[in-house]
């Protein structure tokens, strides 16, 4: 029985060793399970692989029915945002360490993948994040992010102070060397590091933790993600929003962030069976040393 999947596109960290020859093996094996396969442009340039046809996002966007990102979490992060107003399910092959939304070992991908390709999967959708930066009335920066928006203090300035609004109501002013507001998925990322809770996926919610916050009494609390949460800079030198740790906004005094939840939605696909458990089991070493 061949793939469900016609047009398949193929993600890589290109960065990492021997990117080049997993890539090969998966594109191979895909065309052995009756995919058409194409490479990302960048994913191709790097590896120097020439021999697939290749497509930017909009392309994968048009025309893949599938696309399979081998390599880490951060990998992920950078192709879903451009490819989830598309729709395009998703796939997370992981090259090194098991990672939260790249849930598949390398090691195991063709006994993994391959009833994956005839339909036997799970699909969890998730919430993309949509932020902008306003200043004087007028939007300076806008980004989509799939795990965190964080507002943080300069590497060697003091703290910043932060006026938060939910839903156009004050909640506090608070001084801290930063703030985060974090998807569930993003909830095992920074967010975790920084004290705050972990949201199954299928909450319909954002986490708000501060970064060592100057007032203890200031603790994580978990938010609808239907409204939308603003944070404006009141003081502090060389303040940045960052959006998924990968594209960075500097701020000014007055400047306000406003995040809002995307009108897209992450599909990313499962193993049959797949449990969020399971990844939190093994990511964070829970009964390392139990018998039962």
């Amino acid at each position: 029985m061949k793939s469900q999947f016609r047009h398949v596109a193929l993600i890589g960290k290109y960065q990492a060793q021997g990117s080049r020859s997993a890539l090969e093996h998966i594109a191979h094996f895909l065309g052995s399970q009756g995919c058409e396969v194409a490479l990302e442009e960048d994913t191709a340039r790097n590896t120097g692989l020439s021999q697939f046809p290749t497509l930017d996002a909009a392309g994968i966007g048009a025309q893949c029915d599938l696309a399979l990102v081998v390599g880490g979490d951060g990998t992920m992060l950078g192709i879903g945002r451009l490819l989830a107003q598309f729709g395009v399910p998703v796939v997370g092959i992981n090259q090194g360490r098991l990672g939260f939304i790249t849930d598949i070992a390398f090691e195991d991908y063709q006994d993994t993948l391959t009833p994956m390709l005839r339909g036997e999967f799970e699909e969890d959708r998730r919430w993309m994040m949509q932020a902008k930066v306003m200043r004087d009335g007028h939007c300076v920066y806008s980004a989509t992010a799939m795990n965190d928006v964080v507002v943080n203090r300069g590497a060697t300035s003091g703290m910043v102070e932060l006026r938060v609004e939910v839903d156009g109501r004050f909640v506090a002013n608070q001084r801290a060397d930063g703030l985060i507001i974090a998807s569930p998925t993003g909830s095992t990322a920074y967010a975790l590091s920084a004290g705050g809770p972990l949201l199954h996926p299928s909450i319909g919610g954002w986490v708000l933790v501060p970064i060592a916050p100057h007032n203890l009494s200031n603790r994580p609390i978990v938010l609808s993600d239907t409204g939308e949460v603003a944070i404006e800079m009141v003081a502090g030198r060389d303040a940045s929003a960052s959006f998924d740790m990968q594209s960075l906004a500097s701020l000014l005094h007055g400047d306000r962030i406003t995040v809002r939840r995307s009108e897209f939605q992450m599909r990313f696909l499962h193993p049959k069976g797949w449990s969020y458990f399971d990844t939190l089991r093994k990511k964070l070493h829970w009964n390392e040393g139990v018998v039962g």
